[in-house]
């Protein structure tokens, strides 16, 4: 995925925008999976996971194996800097209307054009567009997506967790 996971390498924004920000910090993407999961808790070993869909299914991701993504670290590739997805759903919240993630490159181009303007539209896939719209579609209505207040310190591991994930 063109996407890619910012832990503590480099970072655009000053820290005091952090309060503004939706609170994403234990949410993860885990490659091989589909949808999102919430981290429940750490082990020695890895997190035990739960998917934020309707089942509720519980999975333990073992560091050494599995491949976590925090959606509070991931970042888009852009023209001169990347930009934070955190930011990109900012954008789409406020946008007038979002398209389905089944929706036409062509359409989901031009909407990224919109909420994220200096996207580099050579390295930002229809692939990785349409995994930002499904991603969108399952936190739009949770109370975490809306909730604003000061992320508190991580569990823990989150620097641990791999770079990039890889989807075509």
């Amino acid at each position: 995925m063109s996407c890619q996971n910012n832990s503590s390498s480099h970072n655009s924004q000053p820290a005091t925008d952090n309060y503004k920000k939706m609170n994403l910090q234990t949410i993860v993407s885990v490659a091989g999976k589909p949808g999102l999961w919430k981290a429940l808790a750490q082990n020695k070993t890895g997190f035990v996971l739960e998917s934020l869909d309707e089942k509720k299914t519980k999975l333990v991701a073992n560091l050494s194996t599995a491949k976590l993504a925090a959606l509070d670290e991931i970042t888009i590739f852009g023209t001169d800097e990347d930009i934070k997805l955190t930011d990109v759903f900012e954008r789409m919240k406020a946008s007038a209307s979002v398209p389905d993630a089944k929706a036409d490159g062509k359409t989901m181009r031009d909407f990224f054009r919109e909420v994220a303007p200096d996207h580099d539209e050579e390295k930002v896939y229809a692939s990785d567009m349409k995994k930002i719209l499904s991603w969108y579609a399952i936190l739009k209505d949770m109370p975490i997506f809306n909730d604003t207040t000061a992320p508190q310190s991580p569990e823990g591991g989150a620097e641990e967790a791999p770079v990039a994930e890889n989807a075509e």
